[in-house]
C-alpha cells in the first residue's frame, strides 16, 4: 500500500472530466519493484506537497515498508519535531490554506485511489505558465486549479499553444503543452542505482 501511494503521487496525473475538461490521459509507468525511485517518491512527496497536503491516513513509520530505517526516516524526511510514528500533517490551518488558496488543500492520503494513477500521472505534467491565474498557473487536467506547478523546477515551465483547424466545416481547438524553457529545471537521474540517504 505504501509504495503504491507514494509511486501514485509521484508519477501520477490530469483528467478526463476534471472540473469540466476532457483529456486524453497519460500512462503512468509504474515500476513497484524499483525500490529507490520510490524512495526518492517519498523524498519528493514530503520536500514538495506535504507543505499544503497532508496524508493523514499515512503514519512516517510505515515508510519502513519501502526498506527505510527509522534512522533514516527521522533524519531525512522529519524536519519540524514530528515522531516516526505520526500521521504526515501538516502546520498550515484550514482557515488560512482557504484564504491563500480559496479552498483548502486536499488530503492526499487517498487521492491515487480517488482520481486513479493516470489522472494524477497527468495532472503533474499538465501545469502550464497562466499570467492571468493568482497563482500564476494553471492546468489542463483541472482548469482553474488553484495550486500552483510547486514542482516546475524539475519539469521547467511550460506554456500553452493553441491552434484551430478545420474539420468537416467546423473548426476544432488544437491546445498541447509546449517546454518553453527547459534550461530552467533541475532534473534527477530516475536511472540512478543509488541509495537517496
Amino acid at each position: 500500500m505504501v509504495k503504491r501511494f507514494i509511486l501514485a503521487l509521484l508519477f501520477a496525473p490530469a483528467a478526463a472530466h476534471a472540473a469540466g475538461g476532457d483529456i486524453r490521459l497519460d500512462r503512468a509507468s509504474i515500476d513497484s519493484g524499483d525500490v529507490l525511485s520510490i524512495q526518492r517518491g517519498a523524498r519528493v512527496f514530503v520536500n514538495y506537497c506535504l507543505n499544503c497536503h497532508s496524508a493523514a491516513a499515512m503514519r512516517y513509520n510505515r515508510l519502513t515498508d519501502l526498506g527505510l530505517t527509522e534512522r533514516q526516516i527521522k533524519d531525512n524526511l522529519l524536519f519540524a519535531g514530528e515522531k516516526v510514528g505520526d500521521t504526515m500533517q501538516i502546520a498550515a490551518g484550514k482557515k488560512d490554506q482557504q484564504e491563500w488558496f480559496g479552498v483548502a488543500p486536499p488530503d492526499l492520503s487517498v487521492i491515487a485511489r480517488s482520481r486513479g494513477v493516470d489522472w494524477l500521472y497527468t495532472y503533474m505534467r499538465s501545469f502550464y505558465r497562466d499570467p492571468a491565474r493568482v497563482t500564476g498557473w494553471n492546468n489542463l487536467a483541472f482548469p482553474n486549479v488553484g495550486m500552483p506547478h510547486v514542482l516546475w523546477q524539475l519539469q521547467g515551465t511550460q506554456v500553452l499553444k493553441s491552434e484551430i483547424e478545420e474539420h468537416g466545416g467546423r473548426e476544432v481547438e488544437h491546445r498541447k503543452l509546449v517546454l518553453e524553457s527547459p534550461e530552467s529545471c533541475r532534473r534527477w537521474s530516475t536511472t540512478s542505482s543509488r541509495a537517496i540517504w
